[in-house]
């Protein structure tokens, strides 16, 4: 499994540059005018794994297939947008799709680039756009609250508990909280996603700035980082400028050489990647054989069978059992063969918990 990440922000922010940096297309749009953006598109780009690389070299593949990441670009947002104002509601409806939320902030001062508020100021952006999204929770908890409690009238226990939860949850939005400030308890985790409250997706917070900040970030850049350590989000400081020079780069050196003449080590893509899976608690594990090696993504803490519905839903009725190679072995020993030799292919059964990195061997009965 992939996940979905929409990107979101104030208009001019980047949110486009970097959308068609990130997925190396002009899908979308980049223009200096605030909803050069009307419909929402969508890019999925191959996330970078030099471990898929490594063991599709011992294992001679005939091919690699990454794993994938997708990008939503929506539509800017403005100030009023829970109450409809500029693209509000079509914003709003985009966003509750997505599983998570890079939040694309204006790190930089470009007295050509309007900003709708007059001034750069990220943090002050990055709140206005929260409560835009905590007025339209609250706008949808409240129907939806009107709604349970009829049901809760009937003594309904299981109807009691999923309202005492959302009062909750609506007592955290009321104080100017977002919803994911409110834990779940297990029994609720199902139900609180059946709610689809934006202000419950995990947030990283993309600082987009000039070239010459690219290393180092600037005073904007570490007063979002400050505010992220409150929020318990993500950060990355990229150049979304950068990032599109990067992606018009025809190979991997060249990619190199131009990182290194500005002092970068990596793509800013990479960086958001990571963060990302932080975010979402993901995690990598591979198949591999002569015809292809390939990554496959699941949550952390996934049992084996749950990793063997990613490659196909027989996999995980029929599953047997998993045959397990840590990705240090296979890379030391030089193989699947050596590592049988060695004892260090185990047989896991279904309450096995995927770790990163597990190259895995399937054994299902259809």
């Amino acid at each position: 499994m992939g996940f979905n990440c929409g990107i979101v922000g104030l208009p001019n922010v980047g949110k486009s540059t970097l959308f068609n940096a990130l997925t190396a297309t002009a899908a979308a749009q980049a223009a200096n005018f605030p909803f050069c953006t009307i419909e929402p598109n969508v890019g999925r780009v191959a996330v970078p794994d030099e471990r898929l690389d490594k063991i599709a070299a011992i294992a001679n593949s005939q091919k690699t297939v990454p794993t994938q990441l997708e990008f939503v670009d929506i539509a800017g947002l403005v100030k009023g947008a829970s109450k409809g104002e500029g693209l509000g509601n079509q914003f709003l409806a985009n966003i509750r799709e997505v599983d998570a939320i890079i939040h694309v902030l204006r790190c930089f001062d470009d007295p050509n680039i309007v900003h709708v508020e007059g001034s750069v100021d990220p943090v002050r952006d990055a709140e206005t756009v929260e409560t835009e999204l905590m007025l339209a929770d609250l706008d949808s908890l409240a129907k939806q609250i009107s709604n349970i409690e009829k049901k809760a009238k009937s003594g309904d226990k299981e109807t009691k508990a999923q309202l005492d939860f959302m009062l909750k949850v609506k007592a955290a939005l009321d104080d100017g909280k977002p919803a994911r400030t409110v834990t779940p308890p297990d029994d609720q985790r199902k139900f609180y996603a059946m709610l689809q409250l934006m202000t419950s997706k995990p947030v990283l917070y993309v600082c987009n700035v000039l070239e010459g900040d690219a290393a180092a970030g600037n005073g904007w850049t570490k007063a979002v980082e400050g505010m992220a350590a409150k929020q318990d989000a993500g950060f990355v400081v990229i150049c979304a400028e950068i990032e599109s020079q990067i992606a018009q780069l025809g190979s991997e050196e060249e990619k190199k050489e131009f990182l290194a003449a500005i002092g970068l080590e990596e793509p800013g893509l990479n960086r958001i990647i990571r963060a990302g899976y932080k975010l979402l608690g993901l995690q990598t594990f591979f198949t591999v054989g002569p015809k292809e090696a390939r990554a496959w993504t699941v949550h952390t803490g996934a049992k084996a069978p749950q990793a063997a519905g990613c490659i196909h839903t027989d996999f995980e009725k029929g599953f047997i059992r998993a045959e397990v190679i840590a990705m240090s072995d296979f890379i030391t020993l030089g193989g699947e063969v050596p590592c049988k030799e060695a004892g260090k292919m185990r047989q896991e059964g279904k309450e096995y918990a995927v770790h990163d990195g597990d190259i895995m061997l399937f054994r299902f009965n259809v």
